[in-house]
């Protein structure tokens, strides 16, 4: 199957968000994650699921995570062994991305940069040989996004003994093998699509038009701050001035 057969298949009735959920953030693209979470950066650790089945063992477990899905996103396996089924991942990006715009003979150039609101969810339709890496080059084509996919990170999350625990996928991941080992529940298994964590911004890594917008979101932010202090400091006087009046009206009638 090919990215571009999913992307305009019926499947796409099944995502939980659209296009208009772009907008422009008001919030800084360096905010860090909120929360106490602990995250595996050694992958080698979280190898555990890396086991082999034959076709009957999946066929099995097939069956069985097929019987505990409380929806109809249901796992499908084809007489050559592979199998499909839906996987979603919840898009946490703190930064903005840039997205096709559109001229008018129907080309396409570089676009403003926006924020895609945090927690949003979308669901893709998947083989098992699908790798982490085709995953992310999916979700950026589902959001018309022409940032490059090597800025961005799978991670898988699970919750145990009520600590949440988060791990970076390698690239050759596949995680549709992934949902069908660890079952339907959300719980025990999610994807989120994270930015890659360097420790910095490697500025050099954007585009010319990349960085240009990034300059207009900050200049539009500073404007936005400069004018929420100036509003708050110009009724902080006015309560001064209202106050004065008030301590100087008994005096002078005195």
């Amino acid at each position: 199957m090919t990215w571009n057969s999913t992307m305009s298949s019926g499947y796409s009735s099944l995502e939980e968000d659209s296009e208009e959920y772009f907008f422009t953030a008001r919030t800084s693209f360096f905010k860090k994650p909120q929360g106490k979470v602990s995250e595996y950066k050694d992958v080698e650790k979280e190898r555990e699921l890396r086991t082999e089945f034959s076709q009957k063992e999946i066929r099995l477990k097939i069956e069985h995570y097929n019987s505990q899905t409380k929806d109809h996103l249901k796992m499908t396996l084809s007489s050559t062994g592979v199998y499909t089924g839906f996987i979603k991942v919840q898009m946490d990006l703190r930064r903005p991305v840039t997205v096709h715009g559109q001229t008018g003979t129907g080309g396409t150039v570089i676009g403003d940069a926006f924020y895609l609101p945090q927690g949003v969810t979308k669901t893709l339709h998947i083989s098992s040989n699908n790798t982490v890496r085709q995953v992310i080059v999916a979700l950026l084509d589902k959001y018309t996004v022409v940032d490059n996919p090597a800025k961005y990170a799978l991670y898988k999350r699970c919750h145990r003994e009520e600590q949440e625990y988060v791990c970076k996928l390698a690239d050759g991941e596949q995680p549709l093998f992934l949902r069908l080992v660890a079952g339907p529940d959300l719980n025990t298994l999610s994807f989120v699509l994270r930015e890659q964590q360097t420790g910095e911004v490697l500025w050099d890594a954007f585009s010319i038009p990349e960085l240009r917008n990034f300059l207009q979101i900050l200049d539009k932010e500073e404007k936005e701050q400069e004018a929420a202090v100036i509003c708050r400091y110009e009724a902080y006087k006015q309560r001064l001035q209202e106050a004065l009046k008030e301590a100087r009206g008994p005096s002078q009638r005195i």
